[in-house]
């Protein structure tokens, strides 16, 4: 154990005393796994981790950040992918929300529960289904991930297509503010119309303007029917046409749509244990096709009835008979996405262009990295019922650090080069965080950037709320 800096001593004695029952930790064994996020590429040892177990707990803490001027970084389960929730090396206090993690309701009445911040979101939808409810929040990190992070990132996922981003699905938030008050937002009204809407000031902030702790969240009735299938297209072309006639014939039943390239299937054929080619031939795209439903609906006849009448753009397919099969035909989509660096870093990008232009988008972007860079390998899946398309960039194998760092800005300029051309977003879910702060400023107007600076003066004015991350760095020393 490392003894803590004399100049730290006095700053963690007053920590260690708002906090009782282990709620600092400061030691190098204790601090190492809150000092590196799920991608492995962001590191940052933080000068202690405080882990408040109440909201007043809290509250007390950050008044005491706030008096003193200490810079803190909120942090979840660390499945983040921009650096935003990582420590600044040194200089920050993480403030984890793992001890703020109880169910405080759930009311199949209204359709709500509420959870506090530090909650996985796996654990989430299991008490929701116990309620004969679906919190409908779904993406690979889902046994990591923690609702607050869900909520400051407004996470998307594999859902989005009929329930919307995580902003659609808050109804109401409690969160700490930077001076320690706290903001009692927290009701399950589905209409409130009085004056400004607060709680979506606070979505999507990745904590820079407050910390939640803890959210009410919509909930669904929870489908008695889930049909899945996996088809095999000559073109993005011929997916997008295909999703067009899939919105209309399976209307609002259309759970998910994911667009998977012919080299990500390869990925998974090549890294997964018996995966073989999931429809014995090869084809340029692939589609997973999940709709839900409840009620006295035949799901299933809907389903091969919408595939019948499509034969003339989907190749060949196979519907799942079983909720194992399903989930395995899920498998071709998560291990693909688990194994494509290698094992070894990658450029990870998240761009949403309007869905008219996806294919075009998806078109363009290879042709030029291609030309650019034909060593590096491009894997490229996405939601394509929300424009969202992930075109990630593995370097070869044996590339030296260096050289991987000049392929990323590279491959990331030509992809961002196509985002802008399209009229498109460099970050659909992920966040901005400090890894697309750059890319972010670069093409921020004047306006918005003058407003979104004014947001975070009024609701932290000594910039001691994740500094750094979405706007530029200020030093907290320069505010009153």
């Amino acid at each position: 154990m490392n003894a803590v800096p004399p100049t730290s001593a006095s700053l963690i004695a007053a920590l260690a005393g708002l906090l009782p029952n282990g709620g600092l930790l400061t030691t190098d064994e204790d601090l190492a796994r809150y000092s590196r996020d799920w991608s492995g590429d962001h590191f940052g040892r933080p000068l202690a981790v405080a882990r408040p177990a109440s909201v007043e707990e809290m509250s007390a803490l950050m008044r005491h950040c706030h008096a003193e001027r200490i810079p803190v970084v909120p942090q979840g389960g660390l499945t983040g992918l921009v650096g935003a929730a990582v420590a600044a090396d040194g200089g920050e206090i993480v403030i984890s929300l793992e001890r703020m993690n109880r169910i405080r309701s759930i009311s199949p009445i209204d359709f709500a529960m509420v959870v506090e911040a530090g909650c996985i979101l796996e654990d989430a939808k299991r008490a929701a289904e116990e309620s004969d409810c679906l919190l409908p929040i779904t993406f690979g990190a889902q046994g990591s991930c923690r609702i607050g992070g869900n909520v400051a990132t407004n996470a998307g996922g594999f859902n989005v297509l009929r329930y919307g981003m995580t902003r659609d699905l808050v109804l109401g938030l409690e969160v700490v503010l930077a001076d320690g008050r706290i903001w009692n937002g927290l009701k399950v009204l589905r209409k409130d119309n009085r004056g400004y809407d607060l709680k979506q000031i606070f979505i999507g902030s990745e904590g820079t303007l407050g910390i939640v702790t803890a959210a009410a969240l919509k909930l669904f009735p929870k489908p008695t029917q889930i049909e899945t299938a996996l088809v095999g297209l000559r073109s993005v072309e011929d997916a997008m046409a295909l999703y067009a006639r899939a919105r209309r014939d399976c209307s609002d039943l259309l759970t998910a749509f994911e667009l998977i390239l012919r080299g990500g299937i390869e990925i998974t054929m090549r890294e997964g244990k018996d995966f073989p080619d999931p429809l014995g031939k090869a084809y340029p795209a692939y589609v997973l096709i999940e709709v839900s439903a409840g009620g006295l609906i035949d799901l299933s006849a809907m389903l091969l009835g919408f595939l019948d009448g499509v034969a003339d753009i989907v190749e060949d397919g196979i519907v799942a008979s079983t909720r194992a099969q399903a989930e395995r035909l899920w498998l071709y989509r998560e291990i693909m996405v688990e194994r494509q660096g290698r094992g070894g870093r990658y450029l990870r990008t998240d761009v949403s262009v309007p869905i008219s232009k996806l294919a075009d988008f998806v078109t363009d972007a290879l042709f030029d990295l291609q030309r650019a860079r034909p060593d590096a390998l491009a894997v490229t899946y996405g939601h394509v019922g929300d424009g969202n398309i992930h075109l990630n960039v593995v370097p070869p194998e044996g590339m030296t650090p260096e050289a991987i760092e000049h392929l990323f800005e590279e491959a990331e300029a030509h992809i961002f080069a196509v985002v802008d051309r399209c009229g498109g977003s460099i970050s659909a879910e992920h966040g901005i965080g400090r890894v697309k702060q750059k890319a972010f400023l670069e093409r921020i107007d004047p306006v918005t950037l003058d407003l979104a600076a004014g947001i975070k003066d009024a609701f932290d004015p000594r910039h001691i709320l994740s500094n750094g991350r979405i706007l530029a760095s200020t030093s907290a020393l320069d505010y009153r």
